[in-house]
């Protein structure tokens, strides 16, 4: 039963890591059009799919939905800032309640000022790059959202090392964004570095959640 659970649901993994890889080599194509934004979307999408899978009970409904959220506002990113975030602002807020629901019993004074950290500075950080261009609010406060997802993220017991680790690499690449959109860094450096940061942490999200929620219920984590 493990074997024939393995064959049939990694795939799905590697179905992720080949779209989301890719993507990076193409997403410069300036003839890409609806093919490039449902590539551009695959790969989160995929992950959705194997948490849909693999995850278990309400919680791993709740993070195929934070992944599902995260692939539609990939996708919606290349017609609209606004509707993108949207839809990524309402994964964050189901990835907070899924953390929140599964709150480590017990903390060190350096993980929860870490977790204050990425409260205070991400939005103060976001709001600093953005100040004064049009809607640097909106880009301040949508910074406060996934602050706020990676210190729950941080302070929850899933793997820390992979879903906390994973939860900074989303608020670095959603940063370096803001920091494009300001002129604030080349796109050189932005262009190598938000796709790969921002894809390798829902990578490290999606599989941390699962592998806990599966180790909970003694099923085989992969």
């Amino acid at each position: 039963m493990p074997k024939a659970a393995l064959a049939k649901h990694r795939p799905w993994l590697l179905a992720a890591l080949i779209a989301g890889v890719s993507y990076f080599f193409v997403s410069d194509d300036p003839i890409g059009g609806v093919w490039l934004m449902l590539w551009k979307g695959a790969g989160v999408a995929f992950l959705a799919v194997y948490a849909a899978f693999r995850g278990v009970g309400t919680d791993g409904l709740l993070i195929a939905a934070v992944l599902l959220f995260g692939a539609m506002g990939d996708v919606a990113l290349e017609v609209s800032f606004l509707v993108g975030g949207g839809l990524f602002a309402v994964g964050h807020l189901i990835a907070i309640a899924l953390y929140l629901r599964n709150r480590r019993e017990s903390t060190t004074g350096s993980q929860r000022l870490a977790a204050i950290g990425l409260v205070v500075l991400t939005p103060l950080i976001a709001g600093l790059m953005t100040y004064p261009l049009t809607n640097w609010t909106l880009a301040t406060a949508y910074s406060g959202l996934v602050g706020a997802m990676a210190a729950a993220a941080w302070m929850s017991r899933f793997g820390r090392y992979r879903v906390g680790v994973g939860a900074v690499l989303f608020v670095i690449s959603d940063l370096l964004i803001f920091a494009r959109e300001a002129s604030v860094l080349p796109d050189l450096v932005t262009g190598w570095l938000i796709w790969p940061l921002y894809f390798g942490g829902q990578f490290l999200i999606a599989v941390g959640v699962v592998q806990t929620l599966r180790k909970d219920r003694n099923l085989p984590v992969a």
